[in-house]
């Protein structure tokens, strides 16, 4: 049963996207780690594989698991794990743990976004779900470029980048209590049980397919983009990494701009117009910047990529849910196992930039970027679902 619309409801619930976008601490984390150690970028980059490996592992099981226990439930135990994922690093400090630590941010990331997605679908009517996601993507935003900030700050002030992590195990805590405390009905006990098989046939539709393999890409992209950005600036511009973390924290800043804009424009604009544009914009913009080593023309055009693709998930998202309501909890599973795409293209990245440079590196992500276009296209074929 749909709850009927209240902010009472769908605040603690958007509220929880904050939790979610602890995940982006993987770029600047990544950073300092190898920092730390000496790490080459090959090794340095096993950090984000610990974590998006369980994206490819555990979403479709979640979608299962949620089936019985429930959306909210589910969401509150991702909670759980992403806290223990922040008190790791604070108690022990190798490279050892920082995987164990983020493997737990990644089963965490992983169950909360199996399920935060379709929990929103029962505080908030239709046709306002993709704003809506897409205001769950500002608030995601919010987490993601505020992590660079706090950590550059913590390193300077306390001479400890990791204080980050109980800055945000406290939000963390605060954020599910106040979903524990919100009753939120839900009916995941009349759906049948899906079996591995049966979701895995979804991809048989191959919108489906399509969106499936569009959310590995723009997760490669953003993870790619998070992490490399910093290196990038280091090697074309000279600086050091406390000042070349700042240019992953701008672009999550233009980012959260492009949500919030994103979810104002989508309550009224063509969602698949709205997405080709997007990638006409990225495309060049990313293009352009790799041949440049002026600190503010590559910053200008940081900000101008992490504005044109904010909005890309949200939107494939919704596309998603809408071509198949009635398995909503599966193709969540199925798009947030495609999330493992920041696992696939993360260490190809690495291996690439250890054999030339972080230019060539970002450079396959133009090829992704290509593939997006292709799919905001293709979504063109579908009748009009979003408005």
């Amino acid at each position: 049963m749909k709850e009927k619309i209240s902010l009472q409801k769908v605040l603690p619930v958007i509220s929880c996207f904050f939790v979610m976008g602890i995940v982006d601490l993987v770029g600047i984390s990544t950073n300092y780690v190898k920092q730390d150690f000496g790490l080459k970028d090959s090794i340095a980059n096993l950090l984000p594989l610990s974590l998006f490996l369980w994206f490819a592992i555990l979403a479709v099981p979640t979608s299962m698991i949620m089936n019985r226990l429930g959306r909210k439930r589910t969401v509150i135990i991702s909670m759980i794990l992403t806290l223990w994922a922040m008190i790791v690093p604070m108690v022990v400090y190798n490279f050892p743990v920082m995987l164990l630590a983020f493997a737990l941010l990644g089963i965490g990331n992983t169950i909360i976004q199996v399920s935060l997605n379709p929990l929103l679908t029962n505080v908030v009517r239709s046709e306002r779900l993709t704003s809506s996601l897409t205001m769950g993507q500002f608030i995601k935003a919010i987490a993601a470029f505020l992590g660079p900030i706090i950590a550059s700050w913590t390193a300077v002030r306390f001479g400890d980048w990791k204080l980050v992590f109980l800055i945000y195990g406290l939000v963390t805590i605060a954020v599910g209590i106040w979903l524990m405390l919100t009753p939120i009905s839900e009916e995941p006990l009349k759906q049948k049980t899906s079996s591995l098989g049966k979701t895995f046939a979804l991809l048989n539709d191959k919108m489906i397919l399509l969106f499936f393999i569009a959310i590995l890409f723009v997760v490669g992209i953003d993870v790619g983009l998070n992490t490399t950005v910093p290196k990038f600036l280091i090697e074309k511009c000279h600086i050091p990494l406390e000042q070349a973390g700042l240019g992953t924290s701008l672009y999550f800043i233009a980012r959260t701009v492009g949500t919030f804009i994103g979810a104002l424009l989508l309550v009224t604009f063509s969602a698949k117009r709205f997405f080709t544009i997007s990638m006409l914009v990225a495309i060049p913009a990313l293009f352009v910047m790799l041949f440049l080593s002026e600190i503010w023309a590559i910053l200008t055009l940081v900000f101008v990529v992490g504005f044109a693709i904010a909005n890309v998930f949200s939107i494939i998202f919704s596309f998603a849910l809408k071509r198949k309501p009635e398995n909503a909890n599966e193709i969540s599973g199925l798009l947030i196992m495609g999330v493992a795409g920041g696992a696939i293209i993360l260490p190809l990245m690495g291996l690439v930039a250890d054999a030339f440079n972080q230019s060539v590196a970002m450079g396959l992500l133009l090829v992704l970027m290509g593939y997006l276009l292709y799919c905001s296209v293709m979504i063109k074929e579908e009748k009009r679902a979003d408005n």
